[in-house]
């Protein structure tokens, strides 16, 4: 027994047995899904673009009755898929699976080293969250990785890369915007905003190869008709859609939005003497990637992977961690990252804390509220 508790130990020791063992997973759930007819995700997302290629509009209820699915990404996600949405789907399929774990992966283990604690430890608390993400091919892996490595080229004074990926995530979907005010933080400012502004243009122009200048505006107004109309009729697993408030949250949910987020906004300038110490830098941006989650009107389950990853960086930036940060860290892994795997949990069980209980945004509440009042209180951060 011992014999076997130390392999086990020594496998989920090592970086590049950890790294395989979550590259075989993700090819397996890649093949399972693409084999079984299961990727809508990815059909959606290839079909597309390649619509936008032939001159077709995919923000009509023609194309959600067609796929069973809106298309949520701006004309810049299809000029960027393009390559991927060219191969065969057995192909592409893997090609952006793999592609987006392996980034992940990257951007996890080239954190910045005063997050003293082995880079390991947080990709093995983001795993079981991460493959759930590549089962339905999401594209939240992408905004994710992107999080965290422009942090990390910020904190390495690369700010142009950094600003471009930030941008490329702004341009695609729209949680990567909020991450420019991380620039603030760092020296040249100006010419860093300067940078986003140049890329943001380039970037929501570059459709115009397809549809010529005078036809792309029509099509970003499409788009954000048919996301408003998506959001308006599911439920998600945020504050906004949160019984007994989802009736006044939902109409209001664009005032509920700006009115948190320019509150976050004056405790952030008004805290600008602390902008020079990592500790906080690091805590303001899991602050800020856990309110995309909670205030999102479109968030799933696996989303939260973004939410976490800042968890994470907030967590390792504590020198000791009392008996409440443990409890949040390991519930929080509980409720998101086993309970919604259904050979891991029971699926009624389940059912009845997410549906009934919504256990997992009263948590993450809890969660992101703690995360704030550490931050402003400087509570235990230095390493």
């Amino acid at each position: 027994m011992d014999k076997l508790k130390n392999a086990i130990i020594a496998f989920f020791s090592s970086n590049r047995k950890v790294f395989w063992f979550g590259f075989l997973i993700a090819t397996i759930a890649t093949a399972l899904e693409l084999f079984r007819g299961r990727a809508e995700n990815y059909h959606v997302f290839a079909d597309a673009t390649l619509y936008f290629w032939q001159g077709i509009n995919p923000y009509t209820h023609e194309f959600v009755e067609e796929l069973h699915r809106y298309f949520l990404y701006t004309p810049v996600f299809t000029v960027l898929f393009a390559p991927i949405a060219f191969l065969p789907d057995y192909i592409g399929g893997f090609v952006w699976n793999l592609t987006n774990y392996t980034l992940m992966y990257w951007a996890v283990m080239t954190l910045p080293d005063k997050i003293a604690v082995p880079k390991l430890k947080i990709f093995l608390y983001l795993l079981l969250l991460l493959e759930q993400s590549i089962f339905p091919f999401q594209y939240n892996i992408t905004v994710c990785y992107i999080f965290l490595y422009a942090f990390t080229l910020l904190e390495k004074d690369k700010p142009v890369l950094a600003v471009l990926l930030i941008m490329v995530s702004a341009t695609t979907k729209i949680y990567g915007v909020f991450e420019l005010a991380l620039l603030f933080c760092y020296k040249h400012t100006f010419r860093n905003f300067c940078y986003a502004a140049l890329f943001g243009a380039i970037l929501l122009v570059s459709p115009a190869v397809v549809k010529g200048f005078d036809g792309l505006l029509p099509y970003y107004n499409e788009w954000w008709s048919i996301l408003h109309e998506h959001n308006t009729e599911e439920i998600y697993i945020s504050l906004i859609h949160l019984p007994p408030i989802r009736p006044f949250m939902v109409a209001h949910s664009g005032e509920v939005q700006m009115g948190s987020l320019a509150l976050l906004s004056v405790v952030f300038f008004a805290t600008y003497k602390r902008w020079s110490d990592f500790t906080y830098r690091t805590r303001m941006l899991a602050v800020l990637m856990g309110w995309i989650l909670l205030f999102s009107d479109a968030s799933e389950n696996h989303t939260y992977i973004i939410a976490f990853s800042g968890f994470m960086m907030f967590y390792y930036t504590k020198a000791e961690h009392t008996l409440f940060d443990r409890i949040l860290y390991w519930s929080n892994w509980f409720v998101f990252g086993v309970m919604p795997v259904d050979v891991l949990f029971p699926v009624p069980v389940y059912a009845f804390f997410r549906k009934v209980l919504w256990l997992d945004v009263c948590l993450f509440t809890v969660t992101w509220v703690y995360m704030i009042y550490q931050t402003l209180n400087k509570v235990n951060s230095e390493k």
